[in-house]
């Protein structure tokens, strides 16, 4: 088969990362088309990945430019990737882009969406792309609207897939890299800027200068700062931004001895690795997978904007528990132990697509065992 995975964002190309390489290995041809966000390109080019640009980044500020510019990019991206498929004909498509669900209804090829948020949080994406999907791949509490027959549920989450110990091997290389051992204490604070559909619908915040100013110096008391992100930093903060690769970062979060962010991505890929995360927005509560992590697993804290000083109370609980970093490393060994392998399960559902879909009707409990 010829399978085309349509990613934009860093995670997602990290979602099929092992899925794609074990169907190439089982003869599949993979073709990967992505949309310019971020350093998903850099990402890529360190990964030595051969890919396929059909947008370019468009800088939103607004509510106004989300509609407007977003709307006119996706119907860009819309008439490429139909010129694309249209000329190398994919068997099947695969990915997180509203765009391969349009242009599979219109050339009749299946398209099947990975998705972990909850419809009623990230409706843009999901009444674009829902009416549109051959399937819709989702952790079994994730809401899908109105979908539910096209839903496949697994028990999981989906940054799962590239975080399993089975696949990813932390490199004690990328501490030599910045001075550091496994031994010496350090912070990761990421920072994002917030301006995805659902971010400016609901003006949700995250992280100011000043709340920062007052994290470092908390934290520079116990060991070193790190800062990841996604815009220009001032100069006072500049001396704090991280330089590694960025294919490297996951290898520092598993390390880190604590995660600080306004991401709900990169907080969820921490607590996963087992490195305590804070998460400050104001979507603590509404995201059911994070939920999961924070109340369930006690992986991270999830805090709202308006209660800041739990930041430092948090900081200080946290500090307060005696090789803290072990527990975590437990909690996260459970939670692998409680999911499926997401990977193992997507080889086994594209590899014998469409029929793996029928064995799934017929016998819903054959996902528990991957």
């Amino acid at each position: 088969m010829r399978i085309l995975f349509a990613i934009n964002h860093p995670a997602h190309y990290y979602l099929f990362k092992y899925i794609a390489l074990n169907l190439s290995s089982k003869g599949h041809q993979i073709i990967y088309v992505v949309k310019e966000k971020d350093i998903l390109e850099n990402l890529l080019k360190a990964e030595q990945i051969n890919y396929v640009k059909i947008s370019e980044k468009r800088k939103v500020n607004s509510a106004l430019s989300i509609v407007f510019k977003g709307s006119l990019e996706l119907l860009s991206r819309d008439i490429k990737l139909f010129n694309f498929c249209k000329k190398n004909k994919p068997d099947l498509l695969i990915g997180t882009d509203i765009a391969i669900t349009h242009v599979g209804k219109l050339l009749n090829i299946p398209s099947i969406v990975y998705n972990e948020d909850d419809y009623e949080i990230n409706k843009f994406f999901c009444k674009l792309s829902y009416p549109f999907a051959k399937f819709i791949v989702s952790p079994d509490y994730t809401s899908v609207g109105s979908y539910t027959e096209k839903k496949i549920s697994y028990h999981g989450i989906q940054k799962m897939s590239y975080l399993n110990p089975k696949y990813f091997s932390p490199d004690k290389g990328v501490l030599k890299s910045l001075g550091l051992n496994e031994k010496d204490k350090f912070f990761i604070i990421r920072l994002v800027s917030l301006t995805s559909g659902h971010d400016i619908e609901g003006k949700h915040r995250g992280l100011d200068e000043r709340l920062l100013r007052k994290i470092i110096a908390k934290l520079e008391r116990k060991g070193k700062v790190y800062i990841t992100s996604e815009s220009t930093l001032n100069d006072e903060f500049s001396k704090y931004k991280i330089s590694i690769l960025p294919n490297k970062m996951h290898d520092l979060m598993y390390f880190a001895s604590l995660f600080i962010g306004d991401s709900q991505s990169m907080c969820a890929e921490a607590g996963i690795l087992g490195t305590p995360f804070i998460r400050y927005n104001d979507f603590v509560g509404k995201i059911e997978y994070l939920n999961d992590l924070e109340n369930n697993y006690g992986l991270g804290w999830g805090i709202r904007t308006n209660n800041p000083d739990k930041i430092f109370s948090v900081i200080d609980q946290l500090f307060s528990i005696s090789n803290y970093k072990s527990e975590w490393r437990k909690k996260s060994k459970k939670l692998f132990n409680d999911k499926i392998d997401l990977t193992s399960f997507s080889v086994w559902l594209i590899d014998n697509f469409p029929n793996s879909v029928k064995v799934l009707k017929d016998n819903p409990s054959k996902i528990n065992t991957f």
